[in-house]
């Protein structure tokens, strides 16, 4: 799946979100500390046993200029392409608002590419709101 959403995101727009080749392998080193970190959430969505989406987020601090010191973000999340329209997608990001409420952030926030409404309508309808829009200038080939 960390395949899938990496290929997904690099065809939506390769100058942000260009992978470096070893980016599973990377993945692979980073899930499991998420999976430990009392102040991160990875969940698996499995129908039967068969993997069928999953999540990562974790708390992060903000800049020292705001109300808000400390929020929940959502990293990634992704449900298999046979699997979607079945409410996985919006369980995952509920499972995860809940456990970020539990964990005392006052905030959860999570990027979706400009080029993914599917994404965009799963957080709308869980009650995220547009809040900024990341602008990107290449300056020289990456």
């Amino acid at each position: 799946m960390v395949e899938a959403i990496c290929a997904y995101h690099e065809s939506l727009d390769t100058a942000k979100f260009g992978f470096l080749p070893d980016v599973v392998q990377r993945y692979e080193r980073w899930l499991p500390e998420r999976a430990t970190d009392p102040q991160s959430v990875l969940l698996i969505a499995e129908v039967g046993s068969i993997a069928t989406g999953f999540l990562v987020g974790e708390v992060l601090d903000e800049i020292p200029i705001y109300r808000i010191t400390r929020y929940g973000f959502i990293h990634d999340f992704w449900v298999e392409p046979a699997f979607r329209r079945r409410g996985i997608g919006r369980m995952l990001v509920q499972t995860a608002v809940e456990r970020f409420t539990a964990m005392g952030v006052a905030q959860v926030r999570g990027d979706t590419a400009e080029a993914n409404p599917d994404a965009r309508s799963t957080l709308e309808k869980i009650g995220f709101r547009p809040s900024t829009r990341e602008m990107l200038l290449m300056l020289r080939p990456a």
